[in-house]
């Protein structure tokens, strides 16, 4: 969504210590998380068709878009806004959508983890099997809070849906058929150089440390 922008590192500073690992039950974490519910509606926009889905992953995004937080991406979503084409090997319905949205105040909830969204690799895997979260960069707000917010939503999801590290991805992981070039730079700001490196390995620390802090 929109072209790539090179992010200075400074907005990767570690958000500071976890507090050792002293252990908190979920609904503290999730409090800290600010979790909103604004689903679309079922049988509208990105929910128009509903595919089943036992997630087997994680798939992390960037928005890419700096004039929006996670209300406004809320409101284009369930005003059926966020199109894509239906192509041979593109968007299977015509509409982006995806699970959740942070920014550094809020983390929203669009649909169901039980539904497959359209986020990540059309016809693919990232689609049929992964849960798909957009972290917002639009301009003024704190990206490392944002970053962190993410951290911790991730961590209770892979608790609440017994999904390893390992298959907490970016949306880089999965090759777009028919794309040039089939992966994507995304999330750009924690990738190097457009593929996974340090700051990503830093970003899965950062959901490790969380994700062993949970009760």
């Amino acid at each position: 969504m929109g072209p790539v922008v090179g992010t200075p590192e400074r907005v990767l500073i570690s958000a500071g210590g976890s507090g050792g690992q002293q252990k908190v039950p979920m609904s503290r974490m999730l409090r800290d998380v600010n979790l909103k519910t604004d689903m679309v509606p079922r049988g509208r926009h990105g929910r128009k068709v509903v595919r089943p889905m036992r997630p087997r992953y994680i798939t992390i995004h960037s928005t890419q878009n700096y004039t929006a937080d996670a209300w406004k991406h809320s409101q284009a979503l369930k005003n059926g806004a966020l199109r894509s084409p239906k192509t041979r090997y593109g968007n299977r319905i015509g509409y982006l959508i995806w699970h959740f949205t942070t920014d550094d105040k809020v983390s929203i909830q669009h649909m169901p983890t039980t539904e497959q969204g359209e986020h990540a690799d059309f016809h693919g895997p990232g689609n049929r099997l992964s849960i798909g979260i957009e972290m917002c960069e639009h301009r003024g707000s704190n990206k490392r809070e944002t970053i962190e917010r993410t951290a911790k939503l991730t961590a209770v999801l892979m608790k609440k849906n017994n999904i390893p590290l390992r298959q907490v991805v970016p949306h880089y992981h999965w090759p777009r058929k028919g794309r040039n070039p089939a992966n994507k730079n995304c999330p750009h700001f924690l990738l190097d150089n457009g593929r996974p490196g340090k700051k990503w390995r830093w970003f899965l620390s950062r959901v490790n440390d969380h994700y062993q802090r949970l009760e």
